[in-house]
């Protein structure tokens, strides 16, 4: 931008596309307005900006939120004759499903099937997942079958779609069919499917079988995000299997899975949660001499397993940890 003024104050201009290139880099970093007063100049001066700048804007107002600015962006672009094109179409749509206008979502679809726009699999994986959310499964696999009538290939996108959809309406024995089916037809599930089917087969009190796909998944070479690992082992847990819990996890940090600093903060707080209160100072240990560092939140999480087992003091009002536990969190 100081080059920019520099260029300014010595009378010159950029081009047309030294100030694409801008917007682009002011859009990506957030700063929006920067990038609408580019546009304003560029169009003050005569260039006639394509569908790809007034994207930019459109991103980025509507990744804050700001709809009411976004619609100003598309009536501009209709004021000058700019077509919206896949881009925009699809921007609109992210928008709209994450924030359930399931109206505003099919509104947009059918828009773009009157403009001659092919549906891609991202798009009906979108919507899928927005008649999931508002309760209407059935139609969501509705659109599934109208995917197949239009002998288009089911990938990664809609099959994971499909198969939270029937998880998350406790229709299990479906989301493994499709599984199998996925499978079959050559698509490889990646972290987001086998993430689904073991968080719902949790939900649903499945755990044999969402200790199976666990198992599975990481013969795949693949590892669920913590938030799964915490719920696959928090249900262990409630049910007393701690055997089963510590061999989980020692097949994880065998196999080398590379979060372990995270895993052991799961481990240390379900631990602390249950009484557990030996075996999280265990975690700690085994943390150390892994050579990993005990990071801020992981110390919290320990100082909560310790105050719910009744081994810390307070003194003057205030909370400290005994010698020995003090030793390791202030090191």
């Amino acid at each position: 931008m100081s080059s920019l003024s520099r260029m300014e104050a010595l009378g010159c201009r950029p081009s047309f596309a030294s100030y694409a290139c801008l917007m682009e880099a002011l859009g990506n970093c957030g700063r929006t307005l920067e990038a609408e007063s580019l546009l304003l100049e560029m169009l003050s001066l005569g260039f006639r900006p394509g569908a790809r700048l007034f994207n930019i804007l459109l991103r980025g107002f509507l990744r804050k939120g700001s709809l009411g600015l976004a619609n100003i962006v598309l009536a501009a672009m209709e004021d000058l004759n700019v077509r919206r094109d896949r881009e925009s179409y699809e921007i609109l749509l992210g928008y709209y499903v994450n924030a359930g206008r399931l109206e505003d979502t099919w509104s947009l679809v059918n828009e773009m099937r009157l403009r001659g726009f092919q549906l891609s699999s991202f798009i009906y994986g979108k919507v899928i997942g927005l008649y999931r959310d508002n309760g209407m499964w059935k139609k969501g696999m509705g659109i599934v079958r109208e995917i197949r009538e239009m002998g288009m290939v089911l990938d990664k996108h809609i099959y994971n779609a499909v198969i939270d959809t029937f998880g998350k309406h406790g229709e299990l024995g479906e989301a493994l069919e499709v599984f199998e089916r996925m499978k079959q037809e050559g698509v490889r599930p990646d972290v987001m499917t086998w993430n689904s089917l073991i968080r719902w087969h949790c939900k649903a009190g499945d755990l044999s079988s969402a200790l199976e796909l666990f198992s599975e998944m990481q013969e795949q070479g693949l590892y669920p995000d913590p938030k799964i690992f915490s719920t696959l082992i928090s249900r262990l847990a409630e049910e007393g299997k701690w055997d089963l819990l510590e061999k989980n996890f020692e097949s994880m940090r065998c196999r080398g899975y590379g979060e372990s600093g995270t895993i052991y903060a799961v481990l240390v707080d379900i631990f602390g949660h249950y009484g557990k209160y030996r075996d999280a100072e265990e975690c700690v240990s085994a943390l150390k001499s892994e050579g990993l560092q005990l990071s801020a939140s992981l110390c919290c999480v320990l100082a909560n397993a310790y105050a719910q087992q009744c081994c810390w003091k307070t003194h003057g009002g205030s909370f400290y940890l005994p010698p020995y536990e003090r030793k390791w969190y202030l090191s």
